[in-house]
């Protein structure tokens, strides 16, 4: 049996959608994860009304019976508290959420350790000390070869093409030395979040040094804070082996989180390589005329996908999925329009590119994948 881990990550209480703080709930206990994975930023602003509220949310998931592995994201340092900040910007985490910065879980499977990156001199960008590195190599080290190694940090340790715009990101400070621990490591899987993106790619693609690590980043599972238009959502891995690893995106389509793409890595010969293992349906029938994150259907193929929409409705800007290059692109935030030209019919036009057509046009948001070698 594989090992089933749920990845959330940015649930920002204190600005976070209720209906998805219960959908995580309601999702995790149908799906019993072997272990629950929540890589930082519980809160907004890391005030005590905030931190009290995730660490009800996170007794639920416990008295549900999950296993739980945190780290601190840097919105769990008070920004505007100065004093606490710097002279003890981590004591409301350790009281509410975890007494522990560098948690660890093994089983028969896995070993996960998690490692704060979240600093009182950074505003926003994350930071990896030498001890921390040290650590990193000496757990690991002492791990039978056949686990799967996982790291989990809130700032990803690598630069990716999931900032503004797709640009590059701000890596961890000392990202080089980190990288090159983790190699040494034998690191297979790196989990982070910070961004708001979905993303996953190798490790190589990113820095020369960073041995066979697989990248995988997940979005705001549970908070109001979207970036580039993408869906709350989590990640949902099955790892069968160290060179085996399943991936799906978990996402919430207006009134649960559902299943999307699907994913399986191999690793051979120093190379990730991956397919597609099966369709994901996030269809919802939106409401005429609502502004709506849902409508949408995975196409992972290598061809154009047509929008999706219930019959008698049509797609304006509508979600989809499809087939891009090198990558998969998860395109844009719904509004579902009656067609009323065609009664039962539903419209035919691309989302690939803006549209100029009314007020619901707007530019193509994209969530990847990556899926070629790397």
């Amino acid at each position: 049996m594989p090992a089933r881990i749920a990845h959330l990550s940015d649930v920002h209480f204190g600005a976070e959608d209720a209906k998805c703080v219960a959908g995580t709930v309601a999702w995790l206990q149908e799906q019993r994860p072997d272990l629950v994975i929540v890589s930082g930023d519980f809160t907004q602003r890391a005030r005590r009304a905030q931190f009290r509220a995730a660490a009800a949310w996170l007794e639920r998931l416990r008295a549900d019976g999950h296993r739980i592995l945190a780290v601190p994201g840097n919105h769990d340092v008070p920004l505007y508290d100065v004093a606490r900040r710097f002279a003890a910007p981590l004591r409301r985490y350790k009281r509410y959420i975890s007494n522990d910065l560098c948690p660890w879980f093994e089983d028969e499977h896995v070993a996960v350790l998690g490692i704060n990156t979240a600093r009182s001199l950074t505003f926003r960008d994350g930071r990896i000390n030498r001890d921390q590195m040290a650590l990193i190599e000496a757990r690991f080290g002492a791990v039978a070869a056949e686990k799967t190694r996982i790291l989990v940090t809130h700032h990803p340790l690598y630069a990716m093409p999931i900032g503004e715009g797709n640009e590059l990101s701000e890596a961890v400070g000392r990202h080089e030395a980190a990288a090159q621990a983790v190699s040494r490591a034998g690191v297979h899987i790196a989990l982070a979040g910070h961004f708001h993106r979905t993303y996953a790619a190798a490790a190589r693609r990113m820095t020369d040094t960073a041995g066979g690590a697989l990248v995988i980043q997940s979005g705001t599972s549970t908070s109001v804070r979207l970036r580039n238009a993408e869906l709350q959502s989590f990640n949902w891995l099955h790892v069968h082996r160290n060179d085996d690893i399943e991936l799906q995106v978990v996402a919430w389509n207006g009134a649960a989180f559902q299943r999307g793409s699907h994913v399986r890595f191999a690793y051979a010969d120093g190379v990730w390589t991956s397919r597609t293992v099966a369709d994901g349906d996030l269809a919802l029938l939106p409401v005429p005329g609502r502004s709506y994150l849902g409508g949408a259907r995975l196409a992972m193929t290598s061809r154009a996908t047509k929008p999706w929409a219930p019959a008698g409705l049509s797609p304006r800007n509508i979600w989809t999925w499809k087939s891009r290059g090198r990558g998969l692109a998860f395109i844009r935030r719904a509004r579902i329009a009656p067609n009323p030209r065609r009664p039962g019919r539903s419209a035919s036009a691309s989302v690939d590119e803006p549209s100029a057509a009314g007020s619901g046009a707007a530019s193509a948001r994209l969530l990847r994948f990556s899926t070629n070698q790397s």
